[in-house]
């Protein structure tokens, strides 16, 4: 999170992927930065310990959502 905040502050677009159990903690991250309502994509927790299908579903979700990130940016 706070790395895609450092970008945007920078003027770059950035999108931000985050599992289901971050998201109060993403969103906190971004109040504190003074960019509330950062838009972030959101995807099931947890990514570490699935299987490359799993893996693969989860990015099938991200992808649209970091699209639509990228492109209001």
């Amino acid at each position: 999170m706070y790395d895609g905040l450092m970008i945007e502050q920078r003027g770059k677009p950035a999108a931000v992927i985050c599992t289901d159990q971050f998201i109060s903690s993403a969103r906190m991250t971004a109040q504190t930065f003074g960019m509330a309502g950062f838009p972030f994509a959101r995807i099931l927790h947890p990514i570490g310990r699935v299987s490359e299908k799993e893996l693969a579903v989860r990015a099938d979700v991200a992808l649209p959502q970091v699209l639509a990130i990228l492109r209001e940016s």
